[in-house]
């Protein structure tokens, strides 16, 4: 029996039961979880007991918590069984917790807790040993199955998806998007509710991840790669490390820029697919009460649309790799961060222009209508905008200006933005009348 131990919870399992062997008609109870007490040290502890012990314990702290344990039995790891379904420890033991002899309680002593809370910042495994997203796309297949550390920023936490099994049982699904510099979007699958609960409070583009034993799997349905969270993974969230602060500058500049919300969509959703229509202030309300992006219809006009300012601010020119604004005779890009900045140069020319959506309910300002869509908008290419008169531009302008288009939107709540809403034009025309009126007598009823 250990008397006493203090430390940091690092991590933690869900709660699950087991017939017990002595009596079939009785379930047992048990969850496990990982403390540290010194940078180098950690071991993990399962709680055993009845429903009412098991479920009050588990209620009682989360990961990043300081905890006493009192008497705790010490028992050697067996990894033929249940302890390779933990983290790996660097010690042979594990602590074993039971109402009958040990008691578990938050730490009170805040010298200790204050000497305690940096360890929840330092990853479990070197810092240097993680794999970066786009190695991990490069090597496709060859990962399926294997476990990895991976390093990365959070990009985009989704909702969780609850469903029931086959058999009866409950269950839950959080799906974050990672990046890094080299990949923009990457899935990271949690179904555990402990590591969704941390999910949900964390803040995405200013958030770094270090997943220690992260599950990587092809996932045939979307033909790419997925990493999931499973008992074995710590999560160690902002690590203080040289390698994460790098990270989070790049992160950090590339928010800033706008480059992220540039991924023409989390998903590649096609046009034909979507059919959900709205007006200006249900786009808005929507996105207001969902975090996520969701894709839309509307019929409204084009109410700003400044194709007769300077040419440098209709037609921009930025970095292919990192999508960072540079001047047309640049020789490097200018990003210190950019993840092709040993690599030849190149850029990618094209519109780049914001512009207002209006209808009778109100105005979505600043949306964004980029190449390839722009050219089609315009029915005029880069090339051809130069090279027309400032009278030209002008009457390509009212050409649009002002009448009713169908407008395919891209809709991206963001935080950076004082409107909240961040909107991307993926495909524009001039309205049929006859479908404007179906759609707006079926709005006007609502």
């Amino acid at each position: 029996v250990f008397q006493k131990v203090v430390g940091i919870i690092i991590g933690k399992t869900d709660v699950k039961s087991f017939p017990d062997r002595k009596n079939a008609s009785v379930d047992r109870f048990t969850f496990g979880f990982t403390i540290k007490d010194s940078p180098d040290f950690f071991i993990n502890v399962t709680a055993w007991g009845n429903d009412r012990y098991i479920t009050g314990l588990t209620n009682s702290f989360s990961i990043g918590d300081c905890v006493t344990i009192e008497n705790a039995l010490i028992s050697t790891k067996d990894l033929e069984k249940g302890d390779r379904f933990s983290p790996a420890t660097p010690s042979h033991y594990r602590l074993l917790v039971t109402e009958a002899h040990s008691l578990v309680s938050l730490c009170a002593d805040m010298d200790t807790t204050d000497r305690l809370l940096p360890l929840i910042h330092l990853p479990v495994k070197d810092s240097t040993d993680f794999y970066p997203l786009g190695d991990i796309v490069a090597n496709g297949q060859k990962l399926d199955g294997s476990v990895i550390n991976i390093l990365a920023a959070v990009k985009l936490i989704g909702e969780t998806k609850q469903f029931t099994t086959s058999d009866g049982r409950k269950g839950q699904r959080l799906e974050v998007k990672l990046f890094d510099d080299s990949v923009s979007s990457f899935p990271l699958v949690c179904w555990d509710r402990e590591a969704i609960q941390l999910m949900q409070t964390l803040i995405p583009k200013e958030t770094l991840l270090f997943i220690a034993d992260a599950k990587i799997s092809f996932d045939s349905f979307r033909s790419s790669m997925v990493a999931t969270v499973n008992s074995r993974s710590i999560i160690t969230v902002n690590p203080d490390t040289k390698e994460a602060s790098l990270l989070f500058s790049y992160a950090k500049e590339v928010s800033e820029s706008g480059a992220l919300d540039q991924d023409e969509t989390p998903e590649y959703v096609p046009v034909e697919s979507i059919t959900d229509v709205y007006t200006v202030r249900q786009l808005k309300q929507k996105a207001q009460e969902n975090p996520e992006v969701f894709f839309g219809i509307t019929f409204s006009f084009i109410s700003k649309l400044d194709l007769d300012s300077s040419v440098s601010k209709v037609i921009r020119t930025r970095c292919s790799r990192c999508k960072f604004l540079v001047s047309v005779d640049m020789l490097s890009c200018t990003n210190q961060l950019c993840p092709g900045r040993d690599q030849v140069f190149s850029t990618t020319t094209g519109f780049d222009l914001l512009v207002d959506l209006s209808d009778h309910t109100g105005t979505l300002q600043a949306c964004y209508l980029r190449s390839p869509v722009a050219e089609k908008t315009l029915g005029c290419t880069v090339k051809e905008f130069i090279s027309l008169t400032d009278d030209e531009r002008t009457a390509m302008k009212w050409r649009l200006l002002l009448e009713r288009c169908k407008i395919y939107v891209k809709i991206l709540p963001s935080t950076k933005i004082k409107t909240g809403v961040r909107g991307t034009i993926l495909a524009c025309s001039l309205a049929h009348p006859g479908e404007v009126k179906q759609h707006m007598s079926a709005l006007l009823q609502h």
